[in-house]
């Protein structure tokens, strides 16, 4: 299929901040549907909590949004909020249970490592590079960051993600099973794919990367 030339652009404008918490709800829907819901608490609360500065973005020709990945540093995630924000839109006991399935899916980068927090493409841009363009890119900012290693995880239900993270370059490192919750998370493990940076400036014809 023929790919679409997209501009990569590090930090989610706030105008885009709505169609990107759709597009995150959407994507993990699986994942996350049986926790948040499927209303409008869920984009309120979505919209609420995307740290915009924690995003990589893909903008097609017409300057839409595209695509989307998250990155979790030492200073937060893509997906931020606490407690608080839970309970603002379902209340104390709404709150008290989410929270706990959430912290299922808490993750700290690990020493020299830049975690990325899932990679999201619209559909009508998927099969079309979209996803492996914002992989390169998550490689720029590692590179520009020093950093060794990119880091991410992967749920059972969704081969087609581990094969472009293949691609890439991503190996296995380790497997986590979430029963006895696989019920309700919609998906039994998890596997851990790594990927070491290599210590060179981004190779000519990449996505080059707008500030």
């Amino acid at each position: 299929m023929e790919g679409i030339e997209v501009t990569l652009k590090i930090g989610l404008p706030e105008e885009m901040r709505a169609d990107a918490a759709l597009l995150y709800l959407d994507a993990f829907d699986l994942k996350l549907g049986p926790i948040l819901g499927r209303d409008e608490r869920a984009v309120g609360y979505m919209f609420d909590v995307l740290e915009l500065g924690h995003a990589l973005i893909a903008m097609g020709p017409d300057g839409d949004l595209v695509g989307l990945a998250g990155f979790h540093d030492h200073a937060g995630g893509l997906v931020g909020g606490g407690f608080g924000d839970l309970w603002r839109w379902y209340g104390f006991v709404g709150a008290c249970w989410r929270g706990a399935l959430l912290s299922f899916f808490e993750r700290a980068p690990g020493g020299n490592q830049l975690l990325m927090d899932g990679v999201v493409v619209t559909t009508q841009a998927r099969g079309k590079g979209v996803g492996g363009k914002l992989l390169e890119g998550m490689e720029q900012i590692a590179q520009v960051r020093a950093l060794d290693e990119i880091r991410l995880d992967v749920v059972d239900t969704n081969p087609r993600a581990r094969a472009l993270y293949e691609r890439e370059g991503f190996v296995p490192a380790g497997e986590e099973s979430v029963w006895p919750l696989h019920h309700v998370f919609g998906f039994r493990r998890a596997t851990t794919m790594v990927k070491a940076v290599p210590k060179l400036k981004p190779a000519p014809g990449r996505t080059p990367l707008t500030p």
